[in-house]
């Protein structure tokens, strides 16, 4: 014989919708509260921002603070309802960030023949200093990160790539670098722009033929470097321009 649903059944039932209710609840309190609080953050970044405006665009190592304040917390400068974030919104450095992005695509382009389009972080911020006409430590390897990050819509390949040991390279054309050419310019930047395969034998533990072939990849594939065949003690030495300080 079929039996109804007892009473037990039922109050189970009704405990179930207000535990459903009471989560609900207890879920929109949360977000409102994290709201507010979201609010009350940006409010109080606004007013830091806006108080210490001149000294954020014009010393380096308080922007440098301030940068190392947003990224602590979370916090993107350049994201924000306005193009340019809150660079342009708050700090009034729209203009001066693609100022600076459009002086880093000429030092770029204008020496992109003789390194392959792949330049040395520090080479590049000394290039666009003297393009600007201000002393060195004006311009941060930080700003220039900075407006590559808002060149990065334009596709044209504008990266900011991490070789090791703390070094930084800026590639302006669109082609991915490979973990052995990542090694190569590593290696070259401690040798001033020089290298040969028995140093990536000797300190990576590459075959001869590996080496080789890797170099051989970024002279006639990439045109990444340049071949000396004539070098005095090793027969076949290769330069890479992006490794190499250049003067002008």
């Amino acid at each position: 014989m079929h039996r109804g649903v007892g009473l037990a059944a039922f109050d189970k039932e009704q405990l179930s919708q207000r535990f459903a209710e009471l989560s609900s609840e207890l879920s929109k309190t949360q977000v409102d509260h994290l709201q507010s609080q979201l609010t009350q953050f940006r409010t109080a970044l606004s007013h830091f921002a806006t108080t210490h405006r001149d000294s954020i665009r014009s010393d380096p190592a308080f922007r440098h603070a301030f940068q190392q304040m947003c990224s602590s917390i979370g916090v993107d400068p350049l994201a924000g309802p306005r193009k340019g974030g809150w660079w342009a919104e708050m700090l009034g450095m729209g203009d001066w960030q693609y100022e600076l992005g459009v002086q880093i695509v000429d030092v770029c382009v204008s020496t992109r023949e003789r390194n392959g389009g792949v330049i040395e972080m520090g080479e590049l911020v000394r290039m666009v200093s003297k393009l600007r006409g201000v002393e060195s430590g004006v311009v941060t390897e930080e700003d220039v990160i900075r407006s590559i990050k808002t060149l990065q819509p334009l596709g044209a390949g504008y990266e900011v790539l991490d070789v090791g040991g703390g070094k930084k390279m800026v590639r302006s054309v669109v082609k991915e670098l490979d973990a052995d050419q990542a090694v190569i310019l590593a290696e070259a930047q401690v040798e001033g722009g020089w290298i040969v395969e028995a140093i990536l034998e000797n300190r990576r533990g590459w075959t001869r033929q590996r080496a080789r072939a890797a170099l051989e990849n970024m002279l006639l594939r990439d045109g990444l470097c340049w071949l000396d065949s004539q070098d005095e003690r090793y027969g076949r030495a290769y330069w890479v321009p992006s490794a190499m300080r250049w003067d002008e």
